[in-house]
């Protein structure tokens, strides 16, 4: 499935197909990215048991959570593991390149992932940030929806690699995405 553009009135349906998709192939984990916990919150309004992975605690201000503490509440509330930590796909590597004006490896991989669209880009990372935190297993296909700025508008089945072995990961399907950036 193909939105026409990307953004947030594409989240419902979203959702609804990643579900949808988890049930008929039997994938049991769902990984969502979610920076205010909206998204977050709207999926667990169908699912109570997935892996929210949202911004790393400073990401925009030094010491904040982007998430709102209503969101997490209610996340919290329902049983639903929240992960925030450092971004695999830039973390510590940005701070270098920012520091000495240049790139990394780990930036390029970031970057070819983005020609496929931000949303795939970030259920690539949170796909893998789940598996190194241990909050989904080892070697099982997983469906992880992301989006494009706010709500989510892609899904994809991946089988994610611990970080150490980032290269080994896994796509084997794009559920929906936006056509368009």
């Amino acid at each position: 499935m193909y939105w026409e553009k990307p953004g947030i009135e594409n989240t419902t349906k979203t959702i609804e197909l990643a579900l949808s998709t988890a049930q008929e192939r039997r994938i049991e984990h769902i990984i969502v990215a979610s920076s205010t916990g909206e998204t977050a919150v709207q999926l667990a309004e169908k699912l109570n048991n997935f892996v929210c992975v949202t911004y790393v605690n400073g990401f925009f201000e030094p010491g904040q959570s982007t998430m709102l503490n209503v969101n997490r509440k209610v996340l919290e509330q329902r049983g639903i593991k929240i992960l925030s930590t450092t971004h695999v796909l830039s973390g510590a590597e940005r701070g270098i390149s920012r520091k000495f004006q240049g790139s990394n490896p780990v930036e390029i991989m970031a970057a070819a992932l983005r020609m496929l669209g931000q949303g795939v880009k970030v259920c690539t990372e949170i796909a893998i940030m789940a598996l190194d935190a241990g909050l989904i297993p080892y070697g099982q296909e997983v469906i992880a929806i992301a989006g494009t700025g706010k709500g989510a508008d892609t899904a994809v089945i991946v089988k994610p690699a611990h970080a150490a072995n980032v290269l080994d990961t896994y796509i084997s399907e794009i559920i929906c995405k936006p056509k368009t950036k």
